[in-house]
């Protein structure tokens, strides 16, 4: 890097190579922060170089991220990969750039679900640009479930419905079914019925939906829920089709409890049975004076 008379410019290709050997050297020897230190040096001398597609050393033994990912730096290595996306979409390679958002994501997702959430969603969108639509589902869908897993419900409805209506662009029906129900178990977990019911209204206009096995459950579903029945609501939950979803939604379901206490709805048969003992004979006859006590009219 060094320059004199005979040399007015710095050697950044061969400066970057030899940081690269650097950093395998330190990496060997188990001097992590020493690596990550060449590992950035190397990358500088990369990007004097013009060398952007460099940057984020998609062949190199010891990126930093991975000097950072052995001392527990996580964070850091994901300021790290999402500076190489901006670099790799500001050198017109956005699919590069959207899988090292995704890796990102992946890296932090047990120690910061909240940033995963945002690494995944801006993935998403670097791939929807890109029309890459299946790439884009993918990483909604892992977005979704980690809001979900966090109790954001609010946010959690807003990404299903994304979800839902790029599936319907591609005219992935039956998961769209899927997506629908998730959406109902969110809305009410979040105490809003109205929001669920309108949900599978709106379904109505995906082909094949009304009259599906999907749209029968919901049905049972929401007027359980409606009328505080507790046992119904347990029963369509424990169906199958509740039962073998994401875990995420299918705990959900499990876990779906209606408001007022759940009690159910005592049907007439039933009182009249629990009234039923040793004075049965008294309780009839006072049913028969009741049932004119107030004249035949």
């Amino acid at each position: 890097l060094k320059t004199g008379f005979l040399k007015w410019k710095p050697d950044y290709d061969s400066a970057a190579t030899e940081y690269g050997k650097a950093a395998v050297a330190f990496k060997n020897a188990k001097q992590f922060d020493q690596a990550r230190e060449a590992c950035l040096r190397e990358a500088e001398a990369h990007e004097n170089n013009k060398a952007y597609l460099f940057t984020d050393f998609p062949d190199s033994d010891v990126p930093p991220t991975l000097s950072l990912q052995e001392m527990q730096r996580l964070p850091e290595a994901v300021q790290l990969i999402e500076k190489a996306s901006m670099m790799y979409l500001e050198n017109g390679t956005p699919d590069t750039a959207a899988i090292a958002l995704e890796r990102a994501g992946k890296l932090i997702e047990n120690v910061s679900p909240e940033k995963a959430v945002q690494l995944y969603q801006q993935a998403a969108s670097v791939f929807e640009n890109e029309e890459r639509l299946r790439q884009a589902l993918e990483m909604l869908g892992k977005a979704s479930r980690l809001l979900v897993r966090g109790r954001r419900l609010d946010e959690a409805a807003l990404s299903l419905q994304k979800e839902k209506s790029i599936y319907k662009e591609i005219e992935n029906y039956p998961t769209c079914y899927k997506k629908t129900i998730a959406q109902v178990l969110v809305h009410l977990h979040r105490n809003d019925y109205v929001a669920a019911e309108r949900c599978v209204r709106e379904s109505y206009s995906i082909p094949g939906f009304n009259g599906s096995e999907d749209c029968a459950a919901l049905e049972q579903l929401l007027e359980g829920y409606d009328q505080q029945d507790q046992d119904q609501v347990s029963e369509v939950c424990n169906l199958p089709l509740f039962k073998y979803m994401d875990n995420d939604y299918a705990k959900l379901g499990l876990t779906l409890v209606v408001p007022g206490g759940g009690i159910k709805k005592k049907s007439p048969n039933a009182v009249q049975d629990k009234g039923r003992g040793p004075a049965t004979v008294g309780s009839h006859a006072e049913e028969e004076e009741d049932e004119y006590s107030g004249g035949l009219c």
